[in-house]
């Protein structure tokens, strides 16, 4: 499809500049002109871990020239800068995204929640990982915890303290996969990266008396795991937004009793048989884990919206750059008579 182009990833963004490896090279790329001309939004630009076709491998004569991204088959979005709805592509085709949480103060299974929201929307496969297990004197409790509101996504313990308290995850960790790490900051992230890399490459530093860690990440890199795959590790994955969530995924047991309810628009706050208050009442669903799912569909721009209205909204939106979800079916109707 592209005669006369190369194959590369982007493993690195600064402003308006790109690091891009290829099979033989890395090389200083930017944007062609008509890239960007056709950009309709910050997210039709590339973003660290992209697949790109470029014109050359050496900086010789310039730097090289970005032409095409190739599809993505997941992506991690935030808000761009000054604008209401417009969101920018942070990291792309991760197939693993490690959420981190410490066995510490910074334990929070509702954070838990909005990263799981965040990550089934990516495209990526989401897997809990617990650090700082020597710190946890209730292990059981936790797993049992974090079990409740993970359906779906594998739960790792971790330690940094042995050498090989972080073999759990390295089965994720295969050539040709490239894997992301999630979470606040001071839960041992930077510790794991290190770990996998086999030397001090990203920065760590000890969690403040307040048991908050500090920001140390400041650069955006894929970076080369000498076992095989590759991680990505980008400040912008602090700043990953609640504006793509997959709430019916991380919310299943909400989302099925939902179904039950007496009335199709019930927002499980005071309609009378409503199957989810029911739920708690029973003791089958905790009152904060509601709270969570109602508070999350706010963010999210889903409030009032039942899962099916979740879902068509969602899909509109995907297809917006192409007039709405009428126009979508148009234009695919007729792609199909002129194939015919």
């Amino acid at each position: 499809m592209y005669e006369g182009l190369i194959l590369g990833r982007v493993v690195s963004q600064s402003k308006e500049l790109y690091k891009v490896a290829t099979g033989n090279a890395e090389v200083t790329a930017e944007i062609a002109g008509k890239l960007r001309f056709d950009a309709g939004t910050a997210s039709d630009l590339p973003a660290v871990g992209d697949f790109v076709m470029l014109d050359r491998e050496s900086n010789d004569s310039g730097n090289a020239i970005i032409h095409h991204i190739l599809t993505r088959k997941s992506i991690f979005v935030r808000k761009a800068a000054g604008t209401a709805r417009n969101v920018q592509v942070i990291a792309a085709n991760i197939d693993t995204v490690f959420i981190c949480t410490a066995l510490n103060n910074d334990y929070n299974l509702r954070r838990i929640e909005r990263y799981l929201s965040i990550a089934w929307a990516s495209g990526a496969m989401p897997v809990i990982v617990l650090t700082k297990a020597d710190l946890c004197d209730d292990m059981e409790v936790r797993l049992a915890e974090v079990g409740g509101v993970t359906t779906g996504a594998a739960v790792l313990v971790t330690t940094s303290m042995t050498e090989d308290g972080y073999h759990s995850i390295k089965k994720y960790i295969t050539s040709g996969k490239t894997v992301a790490f999630i979470g606040s900051s001071g839960v041992g992230k930077s510790t794991l990266i290190n770990r996998l890399l086999g030397e001090e490459v990203i920065e760590t530093r000890e969690i403040r008396k307040d048991d908050k860690g500090r920001h140390t990440t400041a650069r955006r890199d894929l970076i080369v795991i000498p076992s095989g795959g590759a991680v990505i590790d980008t400040p912008g994955m602090r700043e990953v937004g609640i504006e793509s969530a997959d709430l019916a995924r991380t919310f299943a047991d909400i989302d099925q009793l939902a179904g039950s309810c007496k009335f199709g628009d019930c927002s499980h706050t005071g309609e009378p048989h409503c199957a989810v208050r029911k739920a708690i009442a029973d003791g089958l669903i905790m009152e904060k884990r509601l709270e969570s799912y109602l508070k999350l569909k706010k963010e999210a721009r889903y409030d009032g919206l039942n899962a099916k209205q979740i879902e068509k909204k969602k899909i509109t939106e995907m297809f917006s750059g192409v007039g709405g979800m009428k126009n979508a079916r148009n234009l695919i109707k007729n792609k199909n008579k002129q194939s015919h």
